[in-house]
């Protein structure tokens, strides 16, 4: 894989075969390339890495779904990327702050990923 493009799926196999660097460095140049100011690429670029890494897990989390039901609602595949994004560092933030809780620490960020619509993340933008 030698370039990324986030309004294009990228083959799941391909893109968990590439190694965690070469996937935020293909992020990054692909911000770079399309001159996207951001205060910090590559912060942006591992949210944009961890939300594909969990896309191509498939069916064994419902970020796909949420991701397609997104893409349905009118936003695009970036865009759609961009507000999952949102809600896994809203997640991040409040895990880091809060500290470790029992059972499963992701039950939170299924929950917000439930609740997200391109109509709520629009407005919120």
């Amino acid at each position: 894989m030698d370039h990324y493009d986030p309004l294009l799926a990228p083959d799941p196999a391909d893109w968990l075969a590439v190694e965690e660097g070469q996937r935020i460095t293909l992020v990054v140049d692909y911000h770079e390339g399309a001159r996207v100011k951001l205060p910090n690429h590559r912060v942006h670029a591992a949210i944009h890495v961890i939300v594909e890494n969990q896309i191509a897990m498939g069916e064994e989390l419902p970020v796909r779904r949420v991701l397609d039901r997104l893409q349905n609602e009118g936003l695009d595949r970036h865009d759609a990327i961009h507000a999952i994004g949102s809600v896994l560092a809203e997640h991040l933030s409040d895990l880091l702050s809060t500290g470790t809780r029992r059972g499963d620490a992701n039950e939170a960020y299924w929950a917000g990923l439930g609740r997200l619509t391109a109509h709520g993340w629009r407005r919120t933008r």
